[in-house]
């Protein structure tokens, strides 16, 4: 799905674009999730993970680009990413009333508005579509993306104990919220 290009005024005053991801942007599109990945403990990977070649990556946007099925969203600022949100629709029969989403943002443009541009246009998209529920995960101790969520109206509504494992050898809980639209 190809999202319409909105440019947004960030708290700051910035100027940024939400946009969706472009062919051309592969190898900003890698910088961008191994930096974030490596800015906090709160994200599903670490930087050396993303192992993705540029031209594995132009794939992927690609084949975003033409699924009837997910709409990504990245945000721009003078023309670096510096973060990201995805929605996917569920396509079975008993499923399809569901969306996942996820976002990630580079932590040098936390708390001025993207978060919450973003979700005003991934929960536009959910209604247009007519999902009856979104979904979303998070990592416990993730204070800043808990609040977010609850700003829109999620709630918790299950927890995997022990769902990831850290470097350092402690364990987090994994937190599954919802909202009903």
């Amino acid at each position: 799905m190809i999202f319409e290009e909105k440019q947004i005024t960030l708290k700051n005053g910035q100027k940024a674009v939400l946009k969706s991801p472009c062919v051309e942007d592969a190898k900003k599109l890698l910088n961008y999730i191994k930096r974030a990945s490596g800015e906090t403990e709160y994200l599903l990977r670490y930087p050396e993970e993303w192992n993705l070649t540029v031209e594995q990556e132009e794939g992927w946007v690609s084949r975003l680009r033409m699924s009837p099925h997910v709409l990504a969203i990245s945000c721009y600022v003078d023309g670096e990413v510096v973060g990201n949100c995805e929605i996917n629709f569920k396509s079975d029969i008993k499923t399809s009333h569901r969306a996942t989403i996820a976002i990630a943002i580079i932590k040098d443009y936390w708390n001025l508005g993207i978060g919450t541009a973003c979700f005003n246009e991934l929960i536009a998209a959910a209604r247009k579509r007519g999902t009856e529920i979104m979904e979303i995960e998070f990592i416990e101790g993730n204070r800043r993306a808990r609040h977010l969520y609850e700003k829109f109206g999620f709630c918790v509504v299950s927890e995997k104990p022990n769902a990831f494992k850290l470097r350092d050898g402690t364990y987090r809980k994994e937190f599954y919220m919802q909202k009903y639209l």
